[in-house]
């Protein structure tokens, strides 16, 4: 099984506080730096779960495109999309003493990824895995479009995860929808807030799940229901655990398979330091 995946590949810089931050001051704290972004963690983790993997995204001509790119590839994750002068984005991950983190993302040229950049090759593949922060912006929005039909007529599922409610609230939730509907995914993922947001009862993807963090997921479709608990484990850090959901969920099975195969692998994601496996 190929899972191919498209958005942004990033330098992730994740800051573990072990005091609250003091404005003016200084408090200590453990770091580490390593590749991320939502389509980068995804593929990492469905390769680590076995699958091929393939990760679609542009990125700079700067150091920490080497360092990202080098990263992916010890993951055993095939890289594609173009390479352009400019920064490569970064996200730094403020981690809490309770593993709860909050985000700041520059995307670098991540977003600039024009629809003439793709190769039709790349989207050869049983599932397309879209990134919603490359729905928010164009060109990449247009880009998005062109490869989920390519990779449709090729025979993929086609799944997004809607990314970020702050980012769908400065966007416009009624204009994201539409997006959706015009995408028409087999699977959306997206936290409570995010679903809740979008009007989650009345999206038109086959399957929904919902993240519920500490409270497991719920999977959602037109005749069924299901409600799982997440998988026991010491919550460290819990930047990419719904990435690594995702990517257990979209290897398949029945959904109770595919949504327990996916609480595993976010168990295993928040027990660490970083969003890859």
């Amino acid at each position: 099984m190929l899972v191919a995946t498209l958005g942004d590949l990033l330098l992730d810089v994740i800051v573990r506080l072990e005091a609250p931050l003091a404005p003016g001051d200084d408090v200590r704290a453990r770091t580490r730096t390593g590749a991320g972004g939502q389509a980068a963690n995804v593929a990492a983790w469905a390769a680590s779960l076995g699958a091929d993997a393939r990760c679609i995204a542009k990125r700079g001509d700067d150091a920490a495109s080497a360092l990202v790119a080098a990263e992916l590839s010890r993951h055993g994750v095939e890289l594609a999309g173009p390479i352009a002068p400019g920064a490569t984005g970064v996200v730094v991950s403020l981690v809490g003493a309770d593993g709860d983190r909050s985000m700041a993302s520059d995307r670098g040229v991540a977003p600039d990824f024009e629809p003439d950049e793709l190769e039709s090759a790349w989207l050869e593949c049983d599932v397309l895995h879209v990134s919603g922060y490359a729905l928010l912006r164009e060109p990449i929005e247009t880009t998005a479009r062109l490869a989920a039909r390519l990779a449709r007529e090729r025979g993929a599922r086609i799944s997004v995860d809607v990314a970020a409610w702050t980012e769908i609230r400065a966007y416009g939730p009624v204009r994201f929808r539409e997006v959706l509907d015009e995408l028409a995914p087999d699977v959306l993922f997206a936290t409570e807030a995010e679903w809740e947001m979008l009007g989650g009862a009345y999206l038109t993807a086959p399957t929904g799940v919902i993240k519920r963090g500490a409270r497991g997921c719920v999977v959602v479709t037109e005749d069924a229901r299901l409600d799982l608990a997440p998988v026991a484990a010491e919550v460290v850090d819990t930047t990419g655990a719904g990435d690594a959901l995702a990517a257990g969920f979209l290897l398949g099975g029945s959904l109770e398979e595919a949504a327990r195969r996916g609480l595993e692998a976010a168990a295993r994601c928040v027990a660490r330091v970083g969003s890859m496996p």
